[in-house]
């Protein structure tokens, strides 16, 4: 919890009280329905609540902003940037049902007014969305036919609406074969643990 207190200082009490639960809330759920990798539960704030709010270094959503989480998982990078922004509105998809089920649980132990959430495919969904979040689900050009058509056209953040993606690597190869505009912000420009070396926010602007 200390490094969430270090990169975000202005959060709220009840916004503390909620990420310090996720620890226990996601430890209970982890042992009943596996979620996150045992090994990464002994680096659960810096490697799953921190690496999402890079997001969060990128932009900051503006109340009412309505945001798509796609292959959502145990709740990444959905569950830690809905207590960031508790103003903005947020739907959490997964196509494992076991997964949503947790991510339900951990929702209402927080009392999240501002997530739902859907056992479904992205391509299934008729909504239409400002943002859609997702934590490297799979390759930039197979990810981008599933939500192309889900965005709105009016903007309201300092970003233009589009997609936000966690991923890390050497990604010039798979920027140029999206051939989309896309900028890559580097984590460790927010960041300084080893772990987000090679680790970047890309912003993929669709409107």
């Amino acid at each position: 919890m200390h490094l969430i207190g270090n990169y975000f200082p202005n959060l709220t009490d009840n916004q503390l009280a909620q990420l310090e639960q996720l620890h226990g809330l996601y430890s209970y759920w982890n042992a009943q329905i596996n979620v996150i990798s045992r090994k990464d539960m002994d680096h659960f704030y810096e490697r799953h609540v921190l690496h999402s709010l890079a997001i969060a270094k990128v932009i900051q959503f503006k109340p009412n902003t309505s945001i798509l989480d796609v292959g959502t998982g145990g709740g990444f990078p959905g569950i830690p940037l809905a207590i960031l922004f508790p103003d903005s509105q947020f739907l959490l998809v997964d196509s494992i049902g076991k997964k949503i089920k947790v991510v339900n649980e951990i929702a209402t132990a927080l009392q999240l007014k501002n997530v739902n959430t859907k056992h479904c495919r992205a391509e299934d969904l008729t909504q239409k969305f400002d943002f859609v979040v997702s934590r490297a689900v799979t390759k930039l050009v197979d990810f981008y036919p599933w939500v192309k058509h889900k965005f709105n056209k009016v903007k309201n953040n300092d970003l233009k609406n589009g997609i936000l993606y966690l991923k890390g690597g050497d990604l010039k190869a798979e920027i140029h074969e999206l051939n989309l505009p896309c900028k890559s912000y580097p984590i460790p420009s927010y960041f300084t643990e080893p772990f987000f070396e090679t680790k970047f926010v890309l912003h993929i602007a669709v409107n």
